[in-house]
């Protein structure tokens, strides 16, 4: 027996065993130092983000999430009978916390850029988040899904004009045109679900400039940097928890420690606060990945898409006229879809035509990939 293993062919064998191994096992020990490098990398956090989800990924993920987490935080309100909205609110960015929190002590969080935006711009962010995503749960308590989805069609001209003030983003005539028909057709669509109620109706009007500035921030800092979505969500977090707390004693009645937190009701909140979760790294990535007017775009396909899944899955009625609006703006959104597809193709195609060095092209051309404004929406 020992003779066979010492004889010179069986020790090339063994060796070369060894020497397998020892290259299997320095394959998986860079693949894991390039995973940890991807996540640890902004910019390679930013191109695994760009790679893995793009704009269609995105706004899918975004939209199916959306929908998702209207219908449950509806059912969370109205049948659960949790009436703190900002509170509600709270919970969701708590869970959303601690998920990040357990991310990164995996080492998967991806970091932020080492060039980070300025702490006011951060500080804003979260602000405007808190009062976007806590009066949004407001208006939803006091007002109807109709009058809610209405509300969205005022956030549109908003952010076209305060991205023309601050960026001087322009936008064509053809895409004004559009928009206009789809805020038409979503109003024609939900003016027969509309239930007005005074102060859920100045809920809505305070919630449209924070969720103007809050999208408007959020695609400008992942476009402009190599902020990722879920690196963006770590640090403006705290700050939205912040002035949630502050909110809680001016929008939510007393009692919120004092409700029925049973088992079922537990799972409820949770299971919103768990969309909750997902709708803001969801409409995080569509932000990063598309802008903020075409992600309001998005939300006014999500109502159409629900009164017209309630009048062929549940026979509901919402009458022939909402039934035509909700076709006209379906048709409104898919002319912008094209509008925005024709005019990337027109940007990339004479990119990839040209053969000159990319240096060159940059100093010919004029190097625009940090241009915010000279985009067009």
């Amino acid at each position: 027996m020992l003779n066979f293993f010492v004889r010179k062919d069986v020790r090339k064998i063994l060796k070369r065993k060894d020497s397998d191994a020892g290259e299997r096992g320095k394959a998986l020990e860079d693949l894991r130092s390039s995973l940890f490098n991807v996540f640890r990398s902004p910019e390679g956090a930013k191109r695994q983000q760009q790679q893995l989800c793009g704009p269609a990924t995105a706004l899918t993920f975004n939209f199916v999430v959306a929908v998702g987490i209207i219908f449950m935080n509806k059912l969370v309100l109205k049948v659960v009978g949790f009436q703190f909205p900002i509170f509600l609110t709270f919970i969701h960015y708590v869970v959303s916390w601690l998920l990040m929190a357990i991310l990164k002590s995996l080492s998967i969080l991806p970091a932020s850029p080492s060039k980070s935006a300025r702490i006011s711009t951060l500080f804003t962010l979260g602000f405007v988040m808190a009062l976007s995503t806590g009066l949004a749960n407001v208006s939803l308590k006091y007002n109807s899904v109709g009058f809610y989805q209405m509300s969205k069609i005022a956030v549109t001209p908003s952010i076209v004009l305060a991205e023309f003030v601050l960026y001087n983003k322009r936008v064509s005539f053809s895409k004004v045109l559009t928009l206009a028909v789809v805020s038409f057709g979503v109003a024609v669509a939900t003016v027969t679900d509309l239930q007005f109620h005074l102060f859920g109706a100045c809920i809505a009007l305070a919630w449209i400039i924070p969720s103007a500035i809050n999208k408007i921030l959020w695609s400008s800092l992942q476009q402009q940097e190599n902020w990722t979505a879920l690196a963006l969500m770590w640090k403006t977090t705290p700050v939205t928890l912040f002035f949630l707390v502050a909110l809680i004693p001016w929008l939510d009645p007393p009692g919120a420690l004092s409700f029925n937190w049973s088992f079922n009701n537990t799972s409820a909140i949770l299971m919103s606060a768990i969309l909750g979760f997902l709708l803001q790294w969801s409409g995080a990535l569509a932000l990063g990945a598309t802008s903020a007017v075409t992600h309001v775009v998005l939300g006014q396909f999500k109502t159409c898409v629900i009164l017209l899944g309630n009048y062929y899955l549940f026979s509901s009625n919402p009458g022939k006229t909402s039934i035509c609006g909700a076709f006209t703006a379906i048709a409104g959104m898919s002319i912008y879809t094209y509008l925005n597809l024709r005019q990337q193709s027109s940007r990339t195609s004479p990119r990839q035509a040209s053969t000159l060095p990319k240096s060159k092209l940059s100093k010919e051309n004029g190097n625009h990939d940090g241009n915010y404004g000279a985009e067009s929406v």
